[in-house]
């Protein structure tokens, strides 16, 4: 298929910060998340994300072996390069290890939302994930999720 003009880019098409999905794993799918160290730590990155680079993370949940979060970004946020710092610094709050074995998988998943509809439905589905774990037995039990910055679209 051969187009006459380069496709719209995405930046053209959403004037607004963009506002991602962004899941990411452990090595492996080894358990090493769901702890109050990581949950700090994260929450660390997350306010000074907000405070002095103009990232925001929203709603969040961290699985013992997967964390999901919204982050919306100015326009010209790299999503990659900043998921690879999130990555770093929070695997610095985790327990000493003397395994040699990274602590994340490579890469992320991640879906740009294109409205509240979707941001809403992604969350409701995500909240629930510690109750079909059968870690908890109502999702507001959960301590390791919870919202940093309210973000709306």
């Amino acid at each position: 298929m051969k187009f006459s003009r380069p496709p719209q880019r995405l930046d053209r098409v959403f004037s607004d910060a963009p506002l991602y999905f962004v899941t990411c794993c452990t090595y492996r799918k080894r358990p090493k998340l769901a702890n109050e160290q990581m949950h700090e730590g994260f929450v660390r990155f997350a306010e000074r994300a907000a405070s002095e680079f103009a990232v925001a993370i929203g709603r969040y949940v961290i699985m013992p072996d997967h964390l999901h979060l919204f982050v919306a970004g100015p326009n010209e946020f790299d999503l990659g390069e900043w998921v690879g710092v999130l990555k770093r610094t929070v695997a610095k709050s985790l327990p000493k290890s003397d395994s040699l074995d990274p602590i994340w998988q490579r890469g992320f998943f991640d879906h740009l939302l294109r409205g509240d509809e979707s941001y809403v439905g992604k969350w409701e589905y995500v909240r629930e994930n510690p109750v079909r774990a059968g870690l908890v037995g109502d999702a507001a039990a959960w301590p390791y999720a919870g919202e940093i910055v309210v973000l709306q679209r």
